[in-house]
């Protein structure tokens, strides 16, 4: 959740600074509509989207000494998350006020509709209500002062600006944002959308009434005398008047083709920037072919197993001591180094386990390249430790159980501090956190 809301709000602000920056000054109102509309729905759909770019590198790896991986166990952490729950209850309480705010406000709307008189007119319906107000609009219904109405007291121009929110169906881009902000209330980015949109909805009713009527003069002056005027709802077109400046200037502006053109070109590398940003992950993949991997000794496989750990399910996986063909066919022939530790009092659910980036081949290469034996290491032996992969994928709480002494268990260590971060595991769907067993086989590089 936290990952989709972090790119999403990444994609939302580049693509408004991009809209204000290139794109609001110009006159090119109804692709500004969409682009504000589509930029909504880009950015809520590019987290669930990534694609995996590889990148083939060679490199010769040489051991210092041979080590050699006994199968391991891990075990999920049985835990109730507080904090989650706090939090998603203290979110749950914020968005049902919002909610109620919200619905509220339709509801008040729709009240004025039952309660008062509508009159057909053009492909709308007037509403006449006694409150001191300008006009407004909300779906197909256009509210106006009744005392105005009667006496003829409402301009043309304005009876044609309602009329083009209407027919434009302007208050379900208002609803649609006015819903987001319900939802992302602890996102201020939609408060911007929200201006953004009302605004541009007011240079298309605009544009409508001076070419309808070509006296800018005239409307210029008409807004400027209503600037005042207080619009007491949220959910509706209407005359707003905090922008009227931008709006002042926007009808004497006039975009050429040739420019409006170039900069709707402009979005292609914008939206492929931020697809790259956000979508493209770039994985270095090692050749195995080409992979080098140098050791001066080998242990017998007979040698090791003679041996038992706590858990008594010891099973060799060579690594680094071995080419990566013979690392691959003895990975696929065991099984693999985590298991689930299951009892009759935990049956066996569906799970995923943890899992090192690349996997577990990647994960036995990543050991052997980065583990230093210790120089005063003369006799070979085991390290067998544990540790938690987080639901975030980082690696915690590690604990020695046995040691070699000399240092070895804390290379270990220091070793598994410097891995990328797992792939965590699950349980029905949900990021668990997971005890990993690690028990491994050393021996020194002279023996």
């Amino acid at each position: 959740m936290i990952d989709f809301l972090i790119k999403s709000s990444i994609s939302l602000l580049a693509l408004l600074i991009f809209y204000h920056l290139v794109l609001e000054k110009e006159k090119m109102n109804q692709f500004n509509r969409f682009y504000l509309l589509f930029s909504l729905v880009f950015s809520f759909v590019i987290p669930f989207i990534t694609i995996e770019l590889s990148t083939e590198i060679i490199q010769s790896v040489k051991n210092p000494a041979n080590i050699l991986f006994l199968q391991g166990s891990s075990q999920i952490i049985k835990e109730t998350n507080y904090t989650t729950y706090w939090l998603w209850i203290i979110y749950g309480i914020i968005t049902l006020f919002w909610s109620i705010r919200f619905i509220r406000n339709i509801l008040k709307i729709t009240a004025k509709i039952k309660t008062n008189t509508t009159l057909d007119y053009h492909n709308a319906k007037l509403v006449l209500i006694p409150e001191k107000i300008l006009p407004y609009t909300f779906l197909n219904y256009i509210f106006i002062n009744e005392t105005d109405y009667n006496n003829r007291n409402i301009e043309a121009e304005l009876y044609a600006h309602e009329l083009t929110h209407v027919r434009q169906i302007h208050t379900l881009d208002v609803l649609l944002i006015e819903f987001l902000k319900t939802i992302f209330w602890f996102n201020p980015i939609f408060i911007f959308y929200k201006k953004a949109i009302q605004l541009n909805h007011e240079f298309l009713a605009d544009e409508f009434v001076i070419r309808s009527y070509e006296n800018i003069p005239f409307y210029q002056s008409l807004l400027v005398s209503k600037a005042n005027v207080k619009q007491p709802l949220l959910l509706v077109s209407n005359l707003t008047f905090l922008a009227t400046k931008k709006r002042l200037l926007m009808m004497t502006k006039n975009t050429t083709q040739t420019k409006a053109i170039l900069k709707q070109i402009a979005l292609i590398p914008v939206f492929g920037a931020v697809f790259y940003c956000i979508s493209i992950k770039t994985v270095a993949r090692e050749n195995p072919s080409i992979h080098l991997v140098q050791t001066k000794n080998s242990i017998s496989k007979n040698e090791i197993q003679k041996e038992n750990l706590p858990n008594k399910k010891e099973s060799l996986q060579e690594t680094n001591t071995l080419n990566p063909t013979i690392i691959e066919k003895n990975i696929a022939q065991k099984n693999q180094i985590i298991d689930s530790i299951n009892t009759e009092a935990n049956p066996i659910t569906e799970i995923t386990q943890p899992e090192f980036p690349g996997g577990v081949l990647e994960f036995y290469k990543f050991i052997g390249t980065n583990f230093k034996v210790p120089a005063e290491l003369k006799t070979g032996g085991k390290v067998f430790l544990t540790f938690i992969v987080e639901k975030d994928g980082t690696l915690s709480e590690f604990e020695v159980l046995k040691d070699m002494g000399f240092g070895t268990a804390d290379e270990v260590i220091r070793v598994l501090k410097l891995s990328p971060k797992w792939i965590p595991g699950k349980e029905k769907n949900e990021m668990v956190r997971v005890k990993y067993s690690l028990p491994i086989q050393i021996e020194p590089e002279n023996k």
